[in-house]
């Protein structure tokens, strides 16, 4: 059998590792289904979708000069009905969280409770940095205004 570019074809699940699933195609063949090609889903777990011995059908991805086969489970699927997303997508919380009306904001300790307060610190620590560097840099020391060239 000649292996195609966007050919579905099924095969037999030989290995299960934590980056993807190798498939034997028969006829000698085999190829990789990649983790994020396993299922529609977030897949943390393959062994979670897919056991060894599965047959599996898989959608062809490419087929690389060396014979590596990359395949995909989750483009060999039926297309999802827009009833099906407009079903899951009620399923989730619609409600935004409820809100704890007993809690009030207190600032930290550390924390300025005013403008004023919040310029005055990075006033202070501006000016901190730029003495540390005067200190370090002795060529920041020297006004270059007045000197002409």
């Amino acid at each position: 059998m000649e292996l195609t570019v966007g050919q579905i074809v099924e095969g037999k699940i030989t290995g299960i590792t934590n980056f993807g699933v190798f498939v034997d195609l028969g006829e000698g063949k085999s190829g990789l289904v990649h983790i994020s090609e396993v299922a529609r889903s977030y897949v943390s777990d393959i062994k979670e979708f897919v056991k060894v011995g599965d047959a599996v059908k898989m959608k062809v991805l490419s087929i690389g000069e060396d014979g590596k086969i990359s395949l995909s489970i989750k483009r060999a699927l039926e297309p999802e009905a827009p009833a099906e997303r407009r079903e899951r997508r009620e399923k989730r919380p619609s409600q935004p969280a409820k809100i704890d009306s007993s809690y009030t904001w207190t600032p930290k300790k550390n924390e300025p409770a005013s403008f004023e307060e919040m310029m005055n610190r990075f006033k202070q620590t501006s000016d901190e940095k730029f003495s540390d560097l005067k200190r370090k840099n002795p060529e920041a020391k020297r006004s270059k205004r007045g000197s002409v060239k």
